[in-house]
């Protein structure tokens, strides 16, 4: 069901849109390649279990922590079809 000019199926075109996106983004972060076993960053040993869990990782926990809280949280809602991203 579409609301106003928009046609059939549209609603959810948005939503897929906006899942995709978001799984996009999460694919992009997630670390490939060979591991590590000790931070980039820091240097500190990286445990076992961690480099067991997290094929490819690269950086301690505190580290992986301190850069996900400084990348931008995702938007709340589907942008492209918002009428106030018209207006602003």
């Amino acid at each position: 069901m579409a609301g106003g000019w928009s046609r059939d199926g549209a609603v959810q075109d948005q939503i897929d849109a906006s899942v995709e996106d978001a799984v996009k983004l999460a694919r992009s972060r997630m670390p490939d390649g060979e591991g590590r076993s000790h931070c980039e960053e820091c240097e500190t040993a990286i445990p076992d279990a961690r480099r067991k869990a997290i094929p490819g990782v690269r950086l301690c926990v505190t580290c992986q922590s301190a850069r996900e809280k400084q990348q931008a949280p995702l938007a709340g809602f589907n942008r492209r079809g918002s009428k106030d991203s018209q207006l602003k």
